[in-house]
């Protein structure tokens, strides 16, 4: 029997197919152009079977699927049933560019394999443990009453998922260790973690806030939104597209591939230097308030293709650190198999 992960995108499908009993990773690989979900996750399929995979697609134990955002309702990974999807499709509302596409992956294979367990694992559930002092914003109470405002944080999967192999190189239990967890790609985020639970994290009601990062800007000031709208004549989606798209990296030196951001400097590119210090001072910024409420801490890890791949990245990190006294681990992450994981966990 096989554990089928699904990453259902706007126009794309991410999938990867682990053996049930291993766990070990037996194909990965992604359809692109996608136009309707149902045609995309046949074609995956089909393609599984000619490569001798799978005998049939009844031999698909379970599918897995990422689903950005889990709002309050989930703290963990769930069974998909009726009432899931109904409120998935609440959530729609806090992710309309993430939660429609997951849900389309959803109902495409509900009608395939109508008799297969399909499990929804959550990027924010991780930070469910998130204390209010820490998830709440210091805005009128009934905003988030009306339309719960308030931090939920992404990435959490990712996160989780490289404390649970750190605890394992520290030869520890998880709900025994405090780390400070840096997921650090074209997203980034950072996250505190107390006795293995998820207790503060960069990013907010939206993957917005936080790092600087390839395209999004991080923290910013929220007056700017009106005064940038007041300066560049511009509607509210032109705002949210700069702020999204067209900023971080991209938006100071004209790339969001830190290896061109490398390369410019190299010629002596002043932007994509200053871009690069921006990047590790507002990392060095997140670090030192986690140390703050950790208290203490047992290791820095690293992820993410910059966190894997940089080492002039961890090198810049792990210098700031060095008065501390602490474990520094770069982990790959791999979301999928922590959706697999997860998937058996909740049918077992």
């Amino acid at each position: 029997m096989k554990i089928l992960v699904l990453n259902s995108g706007s126009s794309s499908i991410k999938y990867k197919l682990f053996d049930k009993q291993t766990l070990t990773e037996l194909k990965s690989g992604i359809k692109e152009e996608v136009k309707d979900h149902k045609e995309g996750i046949d074609r995956i399929l089909n393609k599984l079977q000619e490569e001798h995979l799978i005998d049939d697609p009844k031999d698909i134990f379970c599918v897995g699927h990422r689903v950005v955002h889990g709002g309050d309702f989930f703290d963990s990974a769930t069974l998909i049933d009726e009432a899931v999807i109904e409120k998935i499709e609440i959530l729609c509302e806090l992710a309309p560019l993430h939660n429609p596409a997951n849900l389309e992956g959803i109902k495409a294979v509900k009608n395939i394999l109508p008799n297969t367990p399909q499990i929804a694992v959550f990027d924010t559930a991780f930070h469910q443990t998130i204390p209010e002092c820490a998830s709440f914003y210091p805005l009128p109470y009934e905003y988030y009453e009306k339309y719960h405002i308030r931090k939920y944080g992404f990435h959490g999967t990712s996160h989780q998922f490289v404390a649970s192999q750190a605890a394992k190189q520290l030869g520890k239990q998880l709900d025994q260790c405090n780390l400070i967890t840096l997921h650090l790609g074209n997203g980034a985020s950072a996250c505190a973690i107390k006795n293995g639970r998820s207790i503060d994290t960069s990013m907010g009601f939206t993957p917005l806030e936080g790092l600087m990062m390839g395209t999004r800007c991080g923290d910013i000031d929220g007056s700017l939104v009106f005064y940038l709208e007041e300066k560049l004549g511009c509607s509210r989606d032109e705002i949210n597209t700069i702020l999204n798209k067209k900023s971080g990296f991209k938006g100071l030196c004209g790339t969001s591939d830190l290896r061109e951001v490398l390369k410019l400097i190299e010629k002596g590119n002043s932007h994509a230097k200053l871009a690069l210090d921006i990047f590790i001072y507002r990392i060095k910024k997140y670090i030192g308030s986690y140390l703050m409420i950790l208290e203490n801490v047992d290791a820095i890890v690293l992820t993410g293709g910059i966190g894997e791949h940089s080492q002039l990245v961890r090198e810049e990190i792990y210098s700031s650190t060095d008065k501390f006294d602490l474990v520094h681990l770069t982990i790959a992450t791999n979301e999928e198999l922590a959706i697999a994981q997860q998937s058996l966990e909740v049918l077992s």
